[in-house]
């Protein structure tokens, strides 16, 4: 359970990295469109590479199109994100995306028809309450609730959350790097429809955007993909939807190192209640393992 929930940890501090690449290619002068389209191209081209060198078994096209399907809820969340952060602050931004947390409990719940266990309850307590601290919302002007980027985060949320749900469910007998092409190709299709793929002709590609394409591909798409497909199937995706909450302290802290941002006391103490609301779950897990295993041993 921990080693599966490491890597989902790993792969959600991987998406917390990319908003300080994103920040970076904008200050260079790149689009938006330029910007993530680069991005979900090159990570479906790093898979293809991938599957051609290690992977030999093959997806039935249904397998594939519903990959596909959940592919798009990846560029969905960048989109719906995205637009949000056009008329709203991105402390408000930030914790709408973070709403995944009790959407996806709450997904899981319904798909299960199981009422959550407290310790999951009380970790997603811990979750929103460290994501108002982190996203330095207090002290912030009020945003009237009528603001369409209101909508637009809140549909980053759900989007982010199916995302997450789907990962564990769809053609989970695949292996993650057959699940994780597909995915990444219905995301970079998605896009390229989406935005005009102009960055592939127009020169920007060689003018400097591949210095931001790479590494967005690679931590906002390839890493991500592959570990929450092999991880998520294996913790199901209620914690998972715990543990992706590493985004927002990996991207608070890529923000102080890489682009000089400040973060005060209350944003500190708001990033050690998100890690504490991780590690909670798995606590309690291990612990309670732990016990069943000394239980189950013969008395001497």
């Amino acid at each position: 359970m921990i080693k599966y929930s490491i890597l989902v940890f790993i792969g959600a501090c991987s998406y917390g990295i990319i908003s300080t690449i994103i920040k970076l290619a904008y200050k260079q002068g790149y689009s938006v469109e330029e910007v993530i389209g680069s991005q979900y191209v090159t990570g479906f081209l790093l898979f293809l590479v991938f599957s051609l060198l290690f992977s030999r078994k093959k997806a039935t096209w249904k397998q594939a199109l519903f990959l596909m399907l959940t592919g798009t809820t990846t560029s969905f969340t960048g989109v719906f994100y995205g637009k949000s952060l056009e008329t709203v602050p991105a402390s408000i931004a930030i914790i709408l995306l973070f709403q995944f947390t009790w959407i996806g409990i709450l997904m899981e719940a319904v798909y299960l028809k199981k009422r959550p266990d407290s310790t999951k309850l009380f970790a997603v307590l811990l979750l929103l309450i460290g994501t108002f601290m982190a996203g330095n919302l207090f002290g912030k002007e009020a945003v009237s609730l009528t603001d369409p980027g209101i909508i637009w985060g809140l549909l980053s949320a759900v989007s982010f959350s199916l995302f997450i749900f789907a990962s564990g469910k769809v053609a989970a007998e695949l292996p993650s790097l057959n699940r994780s092409l597909f995915m990444s190709f219905g995301a970079a299709i998605f896009l390229t429809v989406l935005f005009s793929p102009d960055f592939m002709t127009n020169g920007s590609l060689q003018a400097g955007l591949w210095k931001f394409a790479l590494p967005l591909g690679f931590f906002g798409v390839f890493i991500p993909v592959v570990l929450f497909s092999i991880g998520t199937p294996k913790i199901g995706s209620g914690l998972a939807t715990i543990v992706g909450a590493a985004e927002l302290p990996a991207a608070v802290l890529c923000s102080v190192f890489f682009l000089k941002e400040s973060v005060n006391l209350l944003q500190t103490a708001g990033i050690i209640l998100i890690l504490a609301g991780i590690a909670v779950p798995q606590l309690f897990y291990y612990f309670r393992q732990k016990k069943n295993v000394g239980q189950s041993l013969p008395m001497q």
